[in-house]
């Protein structure tokens, strides 16, 4: 199956997003997509927020050329801004490049910052992965491309539970780099760089796997040695699995 990149472009799954009484901001600026939910008008804050984000990964990788490239983890550098060393750090945890979490950090550090300056609720999502901090109860759709479990299964998330990251990587869906067959691998953990890169080190275990039953039974048995995340839902095609603290829900 292949990606449809007109349906990623224009995000559709957005569309069916219900934010109750949050106010909804967008912030684009090249590659970086945010959709932002959060109880007040928040673009100016995250524009600038986006802006030093994408300034400090791109003056980093002006001097440190692999840091874009490579598909392997590379060594902590304790000079580096945060942000780059929150990348650093989740490659190397779950075994891939740094790039793998670039959407998770810039999607928590403007979900930080945001609350740092005295917003209480806030939903930052990119492409996929969304850093979630809200004061209530609420359920997060799966969006899984073509299958038919796409939209109709969600993941409960409790009050208590949050700040969360629920990033999700595709093999079907997107413009990220995946060698994974999976229609979507969902994953929960307190910190979105590391569930953004975890998700794509998972999909790619699917696709060793061979797809289908067997992928997903290696993706969620590679799942298991990550200490550090909540846990995984693997969709593919009609099959589903899933590994630790999660709460299904049918939508």
């Amino acid at each position: 199956m292949k990606k449809d990149p007109h349906t990623y472009r224009h995000r559709a799954y957005r569309q069916v997003q219900a934010p109750g009484d949050l106010v909804a901001s967008s912030v684009r600026v090249s590659e970086t997509d945010l959709h932002i939910l959060a109880d007040r008008v928040v673009e100016r804050e995250a524009l600038a927020t986006v802006l030093q984000c994408r300034m400090a990964i791109e003056s980093y990788a002006a001097r440190h050329p692999a840091f874009f490239s490579s598909l392997v983890p590379l060594p902590p550098d304790p000079l580096a801004p945060p942000l780059i060393r929150d990348m650093l750090a989740a490659g190397t945890a779950a075994a891939v490049g740094p790039m793998a979490a670039v959407a998770g950090a810039i999607a928590e550090h403007v979900g930080r910052r945001l609350l740092g300056f005295g917003v209480q609720e806030v939903i930052v999502e990119n492409g996929g992965d969304i850093f979630l901090c809200r004061q209530r109860d609420c359920t997060v759709a799966i969006f899984a491309g073509q299958s038919p479990l796409s939209g109709r299964v969600g993941l409960r998330i409790e009050a208590r539970e949050m700040p969360i990251a629920v990033c999700t990587s595709s093999g079907t869906v997107g413009h990220s780099l995946s060698f994974g067959d999976a229609d979507s691998v969902t994953v929960l953990a307190s910190s979105t760089p590391l569930a953004d890169a975890v998700a794509t080190r998972l999909g790619n275990e699917v696709g060793r796997g061979g797809g289908g039953e067997g992928g997903i039974r290696l993706a969620l048995e590679v799942a298991g040695s990550f200490t550090d995340i909540t846990g995984v839902v693997v969709i593919c095609g009609e099959l589903m699995g899933a590994v630790g603290r999660v709460e299904l829900v049918k939508l």
